[in-house]
């Protein structure tokens, strides 16, 4: 049994976030930046971020066609942003970095995978 998303809409507008991300991550963004520096993540490490992004909507997308894989980038894609909140708390940004950015990709994130089951 193959299963694909359900309604596509949400995977593909998943997908061009994670991908307007990525271009936005390439030279961040000030407020990019400023959210990377508020958790305090390694400035040697903010090039990975791209990729990683870039993977993303690729994973999407790609799941269009192959069964589960959309699910899977979905999985993947919440316990990034459930490692996002959680280095939020921990730097004490309650800000809405956490509350819009973070917190909201992670719903989006949840309701993409419920779609993909």
């Amino acid at each position: 049994m193959t299963t694909y998303p359900d309604p596509t809409w949400p995977v593909v507008v998943l997908a061009a976030i994670s991908v307007a991300d990525a271009v936005m991550c390439l030279r961040p963004m000030p407020f990019i930046a400023e959210c990377l520096e508020a958790v305090r993540f390694p400035r040697k490490y903010w090039p990975v971020l791209t990729p990683i992004k870039l993977a993303a909507g690729a994973g999407l997308v790609l799941g269009l066609w192959i069964p589960y894989l959309s699910l899977v980038t979905c999985i993947a894609l919440i316990a990034y942003f459930l490692i996002a909140i959680s280095m939020h708390v921990r730097a004490r940004d309650f800000t809405s970095r956490l509350f819009v950015n973070a917190t909201g990709m992670l719903i989006l994130s949840v309701g993409t995978a419920y779609v993909c089951v």
